[in-house]
């Protein structure tokens, strides 16, 4: 006997599905052990999510990469500029030669493979939605107020549990973690020291009087394998409650930028970091550096491993805006001051695949 499609709306309690899910606990990865063999109608993206703009064909436009080597030399202007002609037209670059060790990325994806694939009943202990918490484990932050969950299982923590409490890091990661965070957080100053000048503006602008590096939020993500990965994303459309994120992937791929109206893919290379603009900076910068939406596709192989620093600034109430020094007459403010506090409220009331979150402070 046939169902009719009214029939089956009616018998889906999408609202009780997604609660089912968080239940167990076990995340994506959980689905894909139980062997399950279509994805689940929580997951399923609107079908616009995949066709609102087309997945670019030349394969010469590529995301810049940028050579850190001779930072401190006579190639540090040659340097500085490839930074700000990245960030003003593209908001995202590759970095190589940035000083961290191959072995210590190979380290850090296998350590995040180490956690999501060891036994459940460990793992669980990691598993909450409470945001205050230094270190969390769960499957979609957003999962009861998105349209469509994400094809993914996260790891997040902050710097407070690396600098303060490092015993709460997972055991079977916590080594390579701390010793990572170390290198990103050297890279992040580097970094922010390469767009102060970029905006003519001191070297350690960002750094000293912004207090851009101040913070940061690291998550690792693990994205198991999808019998139909047309149907879902792992991640949504969305660009980063962030100053700069610092992303490492492996070598299976699935990032995308959106770049004249097109999906442009960006590649991993060996040894390479990705870097991209993020909300808080295109807002101080005064649209001058732009923080570009991305999203990640879900694959057929996997598991794919990535790990992104998002470094936030002062956590509370510190107002920022756009700086003073990049406002004129000619040139007006675009953006009201608002705390990370205000910006992080509205981020995450929200599903990823929503409005921008940075709309909500133009002027």
């Amino acid at each position: 006997m046939e169902v009719s499609d009214k029939t089956q709306s009616a018998e889906y309690n999408r609202a009780l599905e997604v609660k089912r899910f968080d239940d167990t606990k076990a995340g994506v990865k959980g689905l894909v052990d139980a062997g399950v063999g279509k994805v689940p109608k929580i997951f399923i993206a609107p079908s616009n999510d995949h066709a609102d703009f087309p997945t670019c064909q030349q394969p010469d436009l590529l995301v810049p990469v940028i050579n850190l080597g001779g930072l401190y030399s006579d190639r540090h202007k040659e340097i500085v500029n490839e930074v700000r002609i990245a960030s003003e037209k593209w908001g995202f670059f590759q970095v190589v030669n940035h000083g961290i060790p191959l072995n210590l990325l190979e380290g850090m994806i296998q350590g995040v493979k180490k956690f999501n694939e060891q036994a459940l009943e460990v793992k669980k202990q990691f598993y909450s939605r409470d945001l205050n918490r230094t270190v969390r484990f769960n499957s979609n932050y957003d999962l009861y107020q998105s349209k469509a969950a994400n094809w993914r299982d996260t790891l997040a923590f902050t710097k407070a549990a690396v600098d303060h409490d490092p015993q709460k890091l997972p055991q079977v990661c916590r080594e390579v973690t701390l010793e990572y965070a170390n290198h990103v957080v050297k890279l992040g100053d580097q970094l922010f020291g390469l767009l102060s000048e970029a905006l003519e503006l001191s070297p350690d602008y960002l750094t000293r009087e912004m207090e851009c590096a101040k913070f940061y939020t690291c998550v690792c993500h693990y994205y198991p394998v999808c019998p139909e990965p047309e149907l879902t994303l792992g991640a949504g459309k969305h660009s980063d409650p962030a100053f700069l994120t610092i992303l490492l992937q492996d070598e299976i791929g699935g990032l995308q930028i959106l770049h004249e109206n097109q999906w442009v893919n960006v590649d991993p290379i060996s040894g390479g970091l990705v870097v991209n603009i993020g909300d808080f900076l295109q807002a101080i910068s005064n649209d001058k550096l732009k923080s570009v939406q991305h999203r990640v596709l879900a694959n057929r192989v996997g598991p794919r491993v990535s790990v992104a620093y998002f470094l936030k600034g002062e956590i509370a109430t510190k107002p920022y805006g756009p700086i003073k020094e990049l406002v004129s007459d000619e040139n007006p403010p675009v953006y009201k001051e608002f705390s990370i506090e205000e910006y992080q409220g509205k981020f995450f009331s929200q599903g990823l695949d929503e409005k921008s979150t940075l709309d909500h402070f133009k002027l």
